[in-house]
């Protein structure tokens, strides 16, 4: 394996692994007060193109950990609109 490969792949893990502790956060405190769904939404929009151009390519290491991304984003996003959902209706 190459270097650049090597180093492509700890990029990718590092970059799937960095909103591992906000959706244990989320969810271990049942808020997301602090998340952004117009973030969430152009982040997802770049991550669906990434695993699109890997799979183009036949690049599976940018597939593997954007497709690793995209899930743990499409996670935030449930559990940031459940949440959300969840602290509106106890203002009422």
């Amino acid at each position: 394996m190459e270097t650049t490969q090597i180093i492509g792949i700890a990029a990718g893990i590092c970059t799937g692994v960095s909103l591992l502790p906000q959706l244990i956060k989320i969810y271990k405190e049942k808020k997301a007060d602090g998340t952004s769904a117009g973030m969430l939404i152009i982040l997802l929009a770049g991550l669906i193109g990434w695993v699109i151009y890997g799979v183009r390519k036949g690049d599976y290491p940018v597939i593997f950990t954007n497709a690793f991304s995209l899930l743990i984003n499409i996670w935030i996003m449930i559990l940031s609109l459940k949440f959300k959902k969840d602290q509106s209706s106890y203002g009422e």
